[in-house]
């Protein structure tokens, strides 16, 4: 089931990793402010993949889908099926 827990520990283990996740803001905007790229994107995907189970050829992989932890929480819980956490 996917939560922002992992999602924010996935992230600064890749991407930031001088953060400690609790500074890691739920709705901090990822994209924007430079943490994913296109590349790490795809990193992303993969490993919400290899995680939840989901298979991205069935989903729509939108931008705004990846821009903050609960951005990501809620594209993981829709494409598995499973309700995302409350922040």
């Amino acid at each position: 089931m996917p939560n922002a827990q992992a999602i924010k520990a996935f992230l600064v283990e890749e991407f930031l990793p001088d953060v400690p996740e609790a500074q890691l803001d739920d709705h901090y905007d990822l994209l924007e402010n430079g943490v994913i790229d296109s590349l790490g994107l795809l990193k992303v995907i993969a490993w919400l993949e290899d995680r939840y189970g989901i298979n991205t050829d069935e989903v729509d992989l939108a931008p705004e889908s990846f821009r903050s932890v609960a951005a990501i929480e809620e594209f993981a819980a829709a494409a598995s099926g499973a309700p995302a956490e409350a922040a």
